[in-house]
C-alpha cells in the first residue's frame, strides 16, 4: 500500500504532515510492503483556492491513501472518485501516523468534515 503524507519539507518519516493537501509543497510517499519512501514535488502548487487537481498534485503517480491534517471539498472528492481514502493526521510526523494507521486509530476524513477555506476550519 501506498501512503501519501503532505508535508512542508522531506525529512523522510520525521517529516511533519503539513495542515492542508493542495497547499503542501512535497508529499512523502511510503510503500508498506518495502518500507521505502519516495517523494513528489506538488504540481499544482499554485492552483486557484477551491481548484485543486489532485492527479496533477501528485505528478500523475497512484497512492493508495492521503494522510493529512485538513483537506478541501473539491480535492476530497476527486481523490475518493479515484478510490483514494483520506485520513486525518494527527500532530507528529510521518512515522507517528505511519503507526497510528498501522493501529486502526485514524478518522478517515469524509466531506462533511473537509476544510471551509485556507484561514479557518484545516488542520489540526
Amino acid at each position: 500500500m501506498k501512503m501519501c503524507f503532505p508535508v512542508e519539507s522531506d525529512q523522510g518519516l520525521e517529516s511533519k504532515v503539513f495542515g492542508h493537501f493542495g497547499s503542501a509543497p512535497v508529499f512523502v510517499v511510503f510503500e508498506t510492503e518495502t518500507n521505502s519512501i519516495d517523494t513528489i514535488n506538488n504540481q499544482d502548487l499554485g492552483h486557484v483556492h477551491g481548484k485543486c487537481n489532485p492527479l496533477k498534485a501528485l505528478d500523475g503517480k497512484t497512492v493508495d491513501v492521503i494522510v493529512v491534517g485538513g483537506i478541501g471539498a473539491g480535492a476530497i472528492t476527486k481523490l475518493n472518485g479515484m478510490g483514494i481514502k483520506v485520513y486525518r493526521a494527527s500532530n507528529g510526523t510521518v512515522r507517528d501516523n505511519i503507526e497510528s494507521f498501522k493501529s486502526n486509530t485514524m478518522t478517515e476524513i469524509t466531506i462533511e468534515h473537509t476544510c471551509g477555506g485556507h484561514a479557518g476550519g484545516c488542520g489540526h
